[in-house]
């Protein structure tokens, strides 16, 4: 699926959906860059399990709103394997708040986080691709970002739904050096982030999707790895919603 001595990396890539992918992707033999912010145990943890498990993998921090930094990680990337074949933007975070009382220091907060650590990390990432002529990003959004989310998620929808536009309009200017670049937007899944959500809710939720439950990591990192592998060579600009069959 993937050339020899093939290079990704994954923010956010310690916890969650972006752990499963870093995982996924070191199965098939790719050397994982795990970028975290704060949780550099849960990082070191994974990047010691994908050796255990025979793969080969690093970490580096960066938090992905810190221009310098997201840099600088990229430079690091560069010089020590001296390529980059895949990205995946899987940092991300929730802060549901009703917008009438919801402080613009808290919107502006998961914008940057979301959509302003997508860019930067896309912006650096196709300064090495472009120059390869090769490449696969995948940035990942939420079917929240296409459907509208729910009440209380004014700041993370419109982050979502931006994040969606944002790769769209990336795979244009991507595809003329042999970069694609798609977008994989998951519904419910099991993660830190949907845990905080009440029992009761979470069931309820689950009642609603067809397939009759939450997703798992791995599910969503299944995709992911084929949409950055060769076999997805024919796919660019698309978005693509993994939800067990939706809420409806």
């Amino acid at each position: 699926m993937f050339a020899e001595g093939s290079v990704a990396l994954v923010t956010g890539g310690s916890r969650g959906i972006g752990r499963a992918v870093a995982v996924d992707l070191a199965a098939h033999g790719v050397h994982v860059v795990v970028n975290y912010s704060r949780s550099e145990e849960h990082a070191k943890e994974l990047v010691a399990q994908i050796e255990a498990d025979g793969g080969s993998a690093s970490a580096l921090r960066a938090d992905v709103t810190d221009e310098d930094a997201v840099r600088e990680m990229f430079r690091a990337v560069r010089s020590e394997h001296g390529r980059l074949d895949v990205l995946v933007t899987s940092a991300g975070v929730t802060r549901d708040k009703h917008l009438v009382v919801m402080s613009s220091d808290l919107f502006r907060e998961t914008m940057d986080i979301n959509m302003t650590g997508t860019f930067l990390a896309c912006r650096e990432a196709m300064r090495i691709m472009q120059h390869q002529k090769r490449g696969a990003i995948v940035t990942l959004s939420s079917a929240s970002g296409l459907d509208g989310g729910f009440p209380g998620q004014t700041n993370y929808v419109a982050s979502k739904g931006a994040i969606i536009a944002f790769t769209k309009a990336l795979s244009y200017e991507a595809a003329p050096h042999g970069v694609r670049v798609n977008v994989v937007a998951p519904g419910f899944v099991e993660t830190d982030m949907t845990k905080v959500i009440p029992t009761k809710l979470r069931e309820g939720y689950a009642s609603r999707i067809r397939l009759g439950r939450m997703g798992r990591p791995e599910e969503i990192a299944n995709l992911v790895t084929f949409l950055a592998s060769d076999r997805a060579s024919y796919i660019t600009s698309e978005t693509f919603v993994v939800n067990g069959g939706g809420l409806g």
